[in-house]
């Protein structure tokens, strides 16, 4: 006797709540290893509001404890020879906070940007990342450059917000695309560029992409904002991130590199000479961090994958990074954390390299992952090598940085 209607429709429920709960059960793995390598990939940050730590996964080293290395540092780097909770937290680890404070410095200090445009740049994308600290840190810049109170709440409404002249609104939605697609389209890329030569440019995007890396990692490390500050993000205001979608990468350079030999990141870098000499992380997560090669190149590589940063994934594959001479499994790393084969320590990093890709933070569960094989530090700089990572692949892909002859491209979308 055929089944009525009813009965198939009610077939086709259960089947559909078996196959959720098998979802649920395998998690990822599934849709990676079986759909394929073109569906693995994270959702794109902004969707929800990033959740805060609440109390610091890593204190703030205390002035008790600080060494003549850590008091060079602060004289370099703090006011009066104080620093706030964020860089007193990476002082943990005198050569990273060194080589971190670097650029923020000259990013707020001596890039070619006007007070008040790098704190539009920065407050925005401390919004995004849901910052009290970097926000508190701001705001009082923001003040000195003569942005008003009902501005710096504006920021947090966006770039649609009734007050903003035309190009305010252009670094606003500038820092949006840059979060959200690791990119900016040619729209505010063009209207960016009829006002700001090469220097000023090449800085706007390197603002929001260093004070990203900067948040993530303030917001991994639970860092709370300073008590001597009561400026924080307006609590009141929904928390939307509405961006056009990512267009295709480019073909040509917008920033072309000098001329002569070398890599091209490289080269596009030295258009810019002062930027390029403030810039000093990758040299500590690459020659000074001490984490074990494979892994850094396995954060690094899936946040490569996961910014559609081809020319960052080609370098880490091949001849920089060295990915696949170490034997790591490329296709996999496409695939994700939950691709069969991965020990448990390795899945955690790469959950965490997506996590801070799409929550701008890690959760407990994976952060208590990493400890069962890294000290603090060892977590560290795990993270920064992800977050920093970050950084750069957004500068590749807003200035077009061609792949180098013979480097390996992305896998095909439809291998498994």
């Amino acid at each position: 006797m055929g089944d009525s209607s009813r009965q198939r429709a009610d077939r086709r429920r259960a089947a559909r709540i078996v196959a959720l709960c098998l979802a649920v059960s395998t998690a990822s793995a599934f849709t990676a290893a079986q759909v394929g390598i073109a569906n693995a990939v994270p959702d794109a940050p902004g969707a929800v509001r990033p959740a805060r730590v609440s109390t610091p996964r890593l204190a703030p080293l205390p002035e008790s404890q600080w060494t003549d290395v850590h008091n060079a540092v602060v004289s370099k780097y703090g006011v009066n020879g104080r620093v706030g909770n964020a860089p007193a937290t990476l002082l943990h680890i005198p050569a990273l906070a060194e080589a971190f404070l670097s650029f923020p410095a000259y990013l707020t200090r001596d890039s070619s940007l006007t007070p008040r445009h790098r704190s539009l740049l920065i407050l925005r994308t401390a919004w995004l990342l849901n910052s009290d600290v970097l926000w508190a840190e701001q705001v009082p810049a923001a003040r000195a450059a003569g942005i008003t109170a009902a501005d710096v709440r504006r920021v947090a409404d966006g770039p649609d917000a009734r007050g903003w002249s035309p190009f305010d609104a252009t670094l606003l939605r500038l820092a949006d695309q840059l979060f959200r697609n690791s990119f900016v389209n040619d729209a505010v890329y063009n209207a960016l560029t009829a006002e700001y030569d090469v220097h000023h440019t090449m800085d706007a995007v390197m603002t929001v992409a260093d004070f990203i890396t900067l948040g993530l990692m303030y917001n991994a490390l639970g860092v709370q904002p300073d008590t001597a500050s009561a400026d924080r993000i307006p609590a009141d205001v929904p928390y939307l991130v509405v961006v056009p979608r990512r267009e295709a990468p480019l073909t040509t350079p917008r920033i072309e590199p000098v001329a002569g030999p070398g890599l091209g990141i490289t080269r596009t870098f030295a258009r810019h000479p002062a930027l390029a000499a403030a810039r000093k992380e990758l040299g500590y997560i690459n020659q000074q961090a001490k984490l074990d090669p494979r892994y850094r190149e396995l954060v690094i590589l899936r946040t490569g994958w996961n910014t559609r940063s081809e020319y960052e994934w080609a370098q880490h594959v091949g001849s920089f990074g060295r990915g696949r001479e170490m034997g790591l499994p490329i296709d996999d790393i496409a695939r994700g954390p939950e691709a069969p084969g991965w020990t448990p320590f390795e899945r955690a990093l790469l959950t965490a390299a997506d996590e801070l890709y799409r929550d701008s933070s890690v959760s407990d569960r994976t952060w208590a992952a990493l400890a069962v094989q890294l000290d603090t530090p060892g977590i560290v700089n795990a993270l920064i090598s992800a977050a920093q990572y970050r950084q750069v692949a957004i500068a590749l892909n807003a200035f077009g940085v061609q792949l180098e002859p013979g480097d390996e491209r992305f896998p095909a979308p439809g291998a498994n």
